[in-house]
């Protein structure tokens, strides 16, 4: 049986230091528990390229998974610029810049309150 070692806002800090790790631009951390019923925290995030999406993709599943925590469910590709990982309590979103125009996550959820944003 897996079972899950870290807190929801540890989860998403380590998601966020991966992020950063790989040069990802713009990353949010929103505490999304108070207007959300399926997550506490959304990582928001930005990549230039699909190689680079995929570079903070990878690097997000790997710290994590040397802490014992794996991802629930994974969809999206980089291709598509746009890919989540679902740690449960925490979603860890990774878009290139036209997608997350897009998508607009962060106006979307404006009602969350910011933990944290590196531009």
């Amino acid at each position: 049986m897996w079972r899950k070692s870290l807190e929801g806002i540890e989860i998403a800090r380590k998601a966020v230091e991966a992020a950063t790790e790989q040069q990802s631009s713009d990353i949010v951390l929103l505490d999304v528990s108070k207007v959300c019923t399926f997550a506490d925290y959304f990582v928001i995030c930005s990549g230039d390229s699909a190689r680079q999406l995929t570079a903070i993709g990878d690097e997000v599943e790997h710290n994590l998974r040397k802490l014992g925590e794996r991802p629930i469910h994974h969809e999206g590709t980089a291709s598509s610029g746009w890919m989540l990982y679902d740690y449960g309590d925490v979603l860890v979103h990774v878009f290139n810049p036209d997608q997350r125009k897009f998508y607009q996550l962060d106006e979307l959820w404006n009602q969350a309150t910011p933990v944290l944003r590196i531009q």
